[in-house]
């Protein structure tokens, strides 16, 4: 898939995006389009003596040596042989390429993210690699963390307290941080960073429209920049996504004065003017959580 083959481009702050259906064995999953670069035919693969179980080996497209991780082994289905409908997604976030090996591709959705719903607790605990559900005529849509899939093949490239190191020693801070985070897991990483960069005065929401409501509900009581300094969001969430939050937030006179950085896998040079559109004060690529404490630091003072 090309970027003209993409379909219409979505304005920023609208609360919607684009996703790409494809299968593993007989579930649909679904990635935000924003995260695809191209799909195309399984390529020959180079293996890799000693790699991760889940890394088939490394291909080369165009003169770019990218990763191949297995889809189905990664979630824990049967490895089955290649057949005539499996594709490679080629994908990036994180400031990373990698190919993923899926079983099928078949269509692009374009949905609004309060159409997706949390995943039921029964499997939603912090090992949990689907994001949201999305619920269909014909069946439901599963998307997949494919974050967390990274991180559990090379756990280096995920928010480490390793990252703060350059910053040296910090003192503590009586700041106020909201953080709008849907994933379980990295809510916890967020908060023992931050906290290990003296941010402890922390305030955590899953979704964009569980902290607007807040915000709502806080204006009314009390000045904004009295009680809350700052506002760290995710784009990535059901219900509301950041992009659409930031956007309410910088359009409500009241709300406009909070400070907003987005922090988010979909950070690219690409993607840079999205946020801009709607008035974010900074962006920041995960998993660069330093980079993320120093314009914490620039923005608060």
């Amino acid at each position: 898939m090309t970027d003209n083959q993409r379909g219409i481009l979505l304005e920023s702050g609208t609360n919607e995006l684009e996703i790409v259906e494809f299968t593993i064995a007989d579930s649909t999953f679904g990635i935000n389009v924003i995260k695809v670069k191209e799909i195309i035919q399984p390529a020959p693969i180079t293996k890799i003596p000693r790699s991760h179980p889940n890394i088939e080996g490394i291909i080369d497209i165009r003169g770019e040596v990218l990763p191949v991780v297995n889809v189905a082994k990664a979630l824990g289905y049967p490895v089955t042989e290649q057949t005539e409908q499996d594709k490679f997604i080629v994908t990036e976030f994180n400031k990373t390429k990698m190919v993923f090996h899926v079983h099928s591709v078949s269509q692009i959705h374009r949905i609004s993210w309060n159409q997706i719903e949390k995943p039921s607790d029964m499997y939603n605990g912090l090992e949990s690699q689907i994001t949201g559900v999305v619920k269909q005529e014909n069946g439901m849509i599963l998307l997949l963390d494919f974050e967390k899939i990274v991180v559990d093949i090379n756990p280096a490239s995920g928010i480490t307290k390793d990252r703060l190191s350059a910053l040296g020693t910090r003192e503590r801070s009586t700041k106020k941080l909201m953080i709008v985070e849907d994933s379980p897991l990295l809510r916890k990483l967020i908060q023992d960073t931050l906290s290990e960069a003296g941010y402890n005065n922390l305030q955590f929401f899953e979704n964009g429209k569980d902290a607007f409501s807040y915000l709502e509900e806080l204006k009314t009581n009390k000045e904004i920049k009295e009680e809350l300094q700052i506002m760290i969001t995710d784009i990535e969430m059901p219900q509301m996504d950041g992009l659409h939050l930031t956007k309410k937030v910088k359009d409500d006179p009241q709300l406009s004065v909070l400070p907003i950085v987005i922090f988010s896998s979909l950070i690219t040079n690409d993607q840079q003017h999205k946020g801009k559109q709607v008035g974010a004060d900074a962006q920041v690529s995960k998993p660069e959580i330093a980079e993320l404490v120093q314009i914490i630091d620039q923005l608060i003072l």
